[in-house]
């Protein structure tokens, strides 16, 4: 089993700032990619960005530019700077691992609330 907690959500102005932080603890040695999903009011759950343990970063669309993720492993954490947020930004924030061996499980934060006012 892994356990993540995210930290560093809030509410933040537009063309404001915001480091999300994630820990992961358990059973690290199985997780291959972290990375980081929200989810707006009646919208699904997307992919803002993830990284594999090899460094590889992979961002939506919508942040590239804005957003960077990184990872630092001797810390079991990720993290993600926002930068330049937009009100279409706000949404709860949850950080993901992945775990492929010996079976592929999905394991999430709680989730942290971010609000972007204009």
């Amino acid at each position: 089993q892994v356990q993540l907690a995210e930290s560093g959500g809030g509410l933040v102005q537009a063309g404001g700032s915001l480091r999300l932080s994630c820990e992961a603890s358990g059973s690290i040695f199985r997780i291959s990619s972290m990375g980081w999903y929200r989810q707006a009011p009646g919208k699904q759950r997307e992919l803002v960005a993830d990284t594999t343990s090899g460094g590889r970063t992979n961002y939506a669309d919508s942040v590239k530019g804005r957003f960077t993720i990184s990872r630092d492993n001797a810390k079991n954490s990720v993290y993600l700077q926002m930068n330049s947020l937009k009100p279409e930004d706000t949404a709860v924030y949850y950080c993901n691992a992945v775990q492929t061996f010996p079976q592929f499980i999905n394991y999430w934060g709680k989730g942290t609330l971010v609000t972007v006012s204009s």
